[in-house]
């Protein structure tokens, strides 16, 4: 399967005219991703979990695949690098409590790390949508999403 780069999203600038009619539902996959990441000249690793990872400055973001069958989920997760004091957890579940209740998506929830020796432990954000995509989904949602 090949991706048109044209219907890759241009976020913000005038929608292109497409000249054929929508395609069946496709079950997206891995190489699909790749497809996308490289026409959007990102870069990206394949991890030890056989995960995708495209790296920034400041976060990462995995591509994932989960389940089977009609139940295959895509994941996009995005692990933020910015460390907050543990005490600020509580402050920081507000905040995210407020966002998931007004927003569809992405989620965001915390995770704590644990301190070496004599250090504290901090909390960090992560970001995640979910898409079900085990019976096919059109591919303009697909890559518009």
């Amino acid at each position: 399967m090949s991706i048109d780069p044209s219907s890759i999203p241009n976020f913000g600038g005038q929608p292109e005219p497409q000249a054929a009619g929508p395609e069946g539902p496709v079950v997206p996959d891995q190489d699909l991703v790749k497809q996308l990441l490289d026409q959007m000249e990102l870069k990206y690793v394949v991890d030890d979990e056989g995960d995708l990872a495209a790296p920034w400055e400041e976060f990462r973001t995995y591509f994932m695949f989960r389940g089977e069958d009609e139940q295959q989920v895509f994941s996009v997760r995005t692990f933020y690098d910015r460390p907050h004091d543990l005490d600020q957890r509580p402050v920081l579940l507000d905040a995210i409590d407020d966002w998931n209740r007004r927003t569809l998506w992405p989620k965001v929830y915390t995770h704590a790390h644990e301190g070496e020796e004599g250090e504290a432990g901090s909390v960090r954000l992560i970001g995640e949508a979910q898409m079900l995509i085990g019976t096919g989904v059109s591919l303009e949602h697909f890559v518009s999403s």
